[in-house]
Formats: structure tokens, sequence, C-alpha cells
């Protein structure tokens, strides 16, 4: 699997998800099989890059490459800077958002909104590769299937944007009317990689293995991305790695394995945010992490008592020392035991 020149080790990757894809969180994900990572969306309005939520999610300190920023916005000037700014900052891939379904993104035509607009969406797609080649960096897009039922306009779009230069093209099984809700469907982004000559990526509702090979066998797509299920399951990416390849699931992870695995990312978590805001931020993983863990709930309740992150650390450390001595390896959630027996 290649983006440009760069070589990865495999085709998962993670998506750019906001206030979730922190360089803690690539770095733990690719740590535990993923092959790319994008970062968190970054503006392109030049008086907030110097901001500190800009500059931490441009945050790639000791990360390894190739380094990707995502970027949004509405003007093709202003995205061609944000896209040199990053790029004098380490970025290796510039990645354009036109696939964020946010409102505060769309009501100001940002995101999947462009969509709505082909030609200055288009116009943004020249403008950033124009910016990008001289240096050699690729540029990726990530779309949804259209604005609204009605308006499913990917493949089109799609087509114009690798006319313009783009190096892969993601694409999010769903409208922006859609959200996250309902059930994505992959039948346009098997239309879209038909088309294509470039590498198509799909994305949406991939929750586990077996899906992982659904999508990849009806999209007939290059790469898959996993967003809202690596959510407290980062090691999800070494288990489609391995189903893709062999056919068998993995067991599940030793629990002192996730127990180190989140404790690490705690302290990275930590580092990068300072201890009042990287207590604060860090519930959301600790949730995710604990949610359908016996004792998860009660667990999750304590978290916002906890009042610093000695204290965050420590109680994570204990629900998983208990865990672990009743449960050496994590216990997997009812609906997944029963799944999983459907198909033996």
């Amino acid at each position: 699997m290649k983006i440009g020149p760069y070589v990865l080790p495999n085709a998962l990757f993670v998506a750019p998800m906001a206030g979730v894809t922190d360089r803690p969180f690539r770095q733990l994900c690719r740590r535990l099989g993923a092959g790319h990572a994008v970062s968190e969306m970054v503006t392109s309005k030049r008086e907030l890059w110097g901001t500190l939520k800009t500059s931490r999610r441009a945050d790639h300190a000791g990360e390894p490459g190739p380094i990707a920023v995502q970027i949004a916005g509405v003007d093709p000037a202003e995205m061609a800077d944000a896209a040199r700014y990053n790029i004098d900052r380490g970025a290796q891939i510039i990645d354009i958002n036109m696939g964020c379904p946010a409102k505060k993104v769309c009501n100001v035509w940002a995101g999947s909104a462009l969509m709505r607009n082909e030609a200055l969406a288009l116009r943004i797609v020249e403008a950033v590769v124009a910016a990008c080649a001289p240096r050699g960096v690729p540029v990726t897009l990530k779309m949804r299937t259209g604005w609204c039922d009605a308006e499913r306009n990917a493949l089109p779009l799609a087509r114009a944007a690798q006319d313009a230069g783009i190096a892969l093209l993601t694409i999010h099984g769903r409208t922006r009317e859609q959200g996250y809700k309902g059930q994505a469907e992959h039948d346009t982004v098997a239309a879209v990689k038909a088309a294509l000559t470039i590498p198509v990526v799909a994305n949406g509702d991939i929750d586990s293995p077996e899906q992982a090979l659904a999508v990849r066998r009806r999209t007939g797509a290059d790469a898959l991305m996993i967003g809202r299920a690596a959510q407290g399951r980062p090691w999800i990416f070494r288990e489609i790695a391995h189903f893709l390849a062999t056919g068998e699931r993995l067991p599940p992870p030793a629990t002192h394995e996730v127990r180190r695995w989140l404790l690490d990312h705690l302290q990275d978590h930590y580092a990068l945010y300072g201890e009042d805001s990287g207590v604060r931020s860090a519930r959301k993983h600790i949730g995710w992490a604990v949610q359908a863990l016996p004792g998860g709930a009660a667990f999750r309740a304590l978290m916002n008592t906890l009042p610093g992150a000695q204290a965050q650390w420590q109680a994570v450390a204990g629900f998983f020392d208990e865990l672990a001595d009743r449960h050496p390896l994590l216990p997997l959630p009812a609906a997944n035991d029963e799944r999983l027996r459907l198909l033996a």
C-alpha cells in the first residue's frame, strides 16, 4: 500500500476524529496494528494557527512517518497556505476534509458541506495540490457519499479530484444528512473504486474483522479506515489484520496487556495536555475502554470524581488489576460472545 512515495506497513487506517485522533491515540493505534494515521482536522484560518488547540492538533513530536495532517476550510488560497504551513512543520501528506458532518463545520460550508458546491470543492483541491506538488507532498481527500440521498455526488467529484492530482481518496459510506445514524452503504464506495485508478479507502461501520472482510469484498477498496470502533479498542487493527491474513480470529487480548496499553496511553496523554486538561479529556478514552467490561459503568462514574492525574492513573491500574485476577483474557461483551458463537 502506497501514498505517493510512502510505502505503508499495511492497509488499515485510523480515521481522523476531532477530539480523539491526537498524537497519543495515533501512536497507540499504530503500536497495535494500524498502518496509517491521519491527524485531527486543522483549521485553515491563519489567525487560529497559534492557538493551544491547533498547536496540540499539529503536534507530531516523536511520531513515526509518514506524518499526515488533515486541513479544513472553504477558501482555496487559505487552504493552500494551511498546507504549506503544515508542511513546514513536518507534514509529509496533506489530507483535505470534505467528510466532517458537524454542524459547526458545515454551517460555514466546510467539511462535507463542500460537496454541495463541486466547483468550489475542486478549486480547493487544485489549490492544495499546486501548493504541495513542488515539495513532493501527496494530497489525499476524505469525503462522504454526498449531502443527502438525493445528492449522492461522490462519483463525479471523485473523478474530478483524481484528475486534479489527488493521490488517494477515502469515502465514508454515509451522506452528510445521515451524520453517523443508520447504516453505512458501500455501493457508492464500490462504484468510485471501479471508476478510479488511484487508491480508494472504505470507511464507515467497520467494527469487526468479519465486517472488514465484507466491506473489502463488497467495495474492492485498497484500504480500510476504522474510526469509532477503535475508541476504547485500539487493538482492533491487529485483530482485523490477522483475520484478513488468516481467516481466523485472534483470541481477546490479555487483560494485563490492555492495562499496560491504557496506562501508557494515559501518560502520553497527560504529557501532551497537561494535568488539568489531560485528566478531563482522558475520561472519554477511559470510558470507552471500560464501558463494556464488568463493573465498567460504576467505574466510569468514579472517573468524574477523581481530581488529579495520579489518582486517575492509579484507579485505572487498580480496575484492570482486579479484572485480570478474574479474567486473564479481556472479557468480551455479551453481544460479541453470541455473535462469535453463531459464526462458529
